[in-house]
């Protein structure tokens, strides 16, 4: 049976501004970047870059060097490719879901439009597909394209905003605002995006919270902060930074959800190391100061080092505070098909961008250490070559644990490129080589393909130079 919420009429409060109604911020237009030109970029576009393979000491404050191959022309087409397919406006939405567009507004009243969502893909288990089908839908692909997952929102508004594109930043956070909106009670406020929603529409499918999506739809608000001058964004990615101190916090170590599962109150706490965002955890320390932000990122920044150390160089997807872990929540394999939470594998390809990223931005020498590891790591294995097939493997963190995952037949997009940022700080030379190959990609835009297609467009901005450091 589905169950809605009566539409209560609502305006717009004053203190959010226009933004926060679902217009466009008035401090930049659609296709400006928000953070200006790249930052170490010469004056054609592209990275400057010393000659040396060594790592390059960088001025604190500045951006560390990129690839003399780096070109934003890259990103900018992977974008717009990206954005055709897997990007979703409520308007276009309700013309492929007949059945469901009059009631998008109980979750969608004017307040919170325009909106959009990331769309997820299909298939990714049997009970989730069934739940994410919209069977009138009058296009056949999107039939099982019903649902959108936190993940999605956060790294959409990362990109929208790394892009400039503020009118589809804008429509992924009043999604994400509306369904907070939506699932709140007058005592208890949804304060976390749902990890899984249905469309723009009010059927509920799970309120559990993903850590990851929480820090990057904060990071990415307070980043347009910073640019914009814009309250509304500061003040919503700090009452998402607060509950994440609150529930997803413990012991100064980023917990995975909110949910019993992940805090230990039903048995060991297993952590995944590629939620860990350093830059989320610098904003917070310099705007939510009611919180010891750097005591965390000081305790993940150990935990990860004392894990890449136990192993062989690479990270388990998920582990315990000192080995690698089945999760509980079932989504590292099963017996049948082969468990892989003691690999390299669909969680950790995430921790590139992210430690790259941090030192990119701040020259944390801890970022350094992450990084050289795992590239030496995948020279040894490549010979130095980012053509190689040994970049498809996904390594076991453990070879006593399982052996290494040599199921993939080709490299994939999105690790090739995280194999490439393990050289920003750390290998020129490999640097180079692999932003050039990252650079002949394109995003696949199937059914299938949003979590390889949205990564790939990650990277690419981060390895070309769209990830301008505002001033923090």
């Amino acid at each position: 049976m589905k169950v809605k919420k009566f539409l209560i009429p609502m305006v717009c409060g004053l203190a959010f501004g226009l933004s926060a109604c679902g217009g466009d911020s008035t401090a930049a237009n659609e296709g400006d970047n928000p953070f200006g030109g790249g930052q170490g970029l010469s004056s054609d576009g592209t990275a400057v870059l010393p000659g040396s393979s060594t790592s390059t000491p960088v001025t604190p404050g500045t951006t560390a060097p990129l690839a003399a191959t780096a070109d934003l022309n890259a990103p900018a087409a992977l974008y717009a490719a990206w954005k055709s397919y897997h990007f979703v406006t409520l308007d276009e939405e309700a013309a492929y879901y007949p059945s469901l567009a009059g009631d998008f507004k109980y979750v969608f009243p004017a307040e919170y439009q325009p909106a959009a969502r990331v769309i997820w893909q299909t298939a990714q288990s049997s009970a989730y597909n069934l739940r994410c089908k919209v069977d009138d839908s009058t296009v056949p692909i999107m039939k099982f394209r019903g649902c959108t997952v936190s993940e999605g929102i956060g790294y959409g508004m990362l990109i929208t905003a790394m892009q400039g594109d503020i009118a589809a930043f804008n429509g992924l956070w009043n999604y994400s605002r509306a369904f907070r909106k939506y699932y709140s009670t007058a005592t208890v406020p949804q304060r976390f995006t749902p990890w899984i929603t249905f469309s723009f529409y009010y059927d509920e499918i799970d309120l559990s919270s993903a850590t990851d999506a929480d820090l990057d739809i904060a990071t990415s608000l307070i980043l347009m902060h910073l640019k914009t001058g814009e309250q509304a964004y500061l003040a919503d990615a700090l009452t998402i930074a607060g509950a994440i101190w609150e529930k997803e916090v413990k012991d100064n170590k980023l917990l995975s959800g909110d949910t019993p599962m992940w805090n230990g109150t039903q048995g060991q706490i297993v952590y995944n190391l590629s939620y860990f965002s350093p830059v989320a955890l610098r904003l917070f320390a310099k705007f939510d100061t009611a919180h010891n932000w750097t005591a965390v990122l000081d305790a993940m920044y150990t935990y990860m080092a004392s894990i890449q150390a136990a192993g062989t160089g690479v990270f388990p997807d998920w582990s315990t505070e000192t080995t690698a872990a089945n999760p509980p929540n079932g989504a590292a394999g099963d017996e049948k098909k082969g468990y892989t939470f003691h690999t390299f594998n669909k969680e950790s390809v995430r921790i590139p961008w992210r430690i790259a990223w941090d030192y990119y931005w701040f020259q944390d020498q801890r970022a350094l250490a992450v990084l050289q590891k795992l590239n030496q790591f995948i020279v040894a294995k490549s010979g130095g070559s980012p053509s190689s097939a040994a970049l498809a493997v996904n390594y076991s963190w453990n070879l006593s644990l399982g052996a290494d995952d040599t199921r993939n037949s080709a490299v994939s997009a999105q690790w090739l490129s995280a194999w490439c940022a393990t050289g920003i700080g750390t290998n020129a030379d490999w640097l180079k080589a692999c932003t050039s190959a990252v650079n002949t990609k394109s995003v696949s835009n199937t059914a299938s393909s949003y979590f390889s297609d949205i990564l790939l467009v990650m990277y690419s901005q981060l390895l070309n130079g769209v990830y301008t450091r505002p001033a923090i």
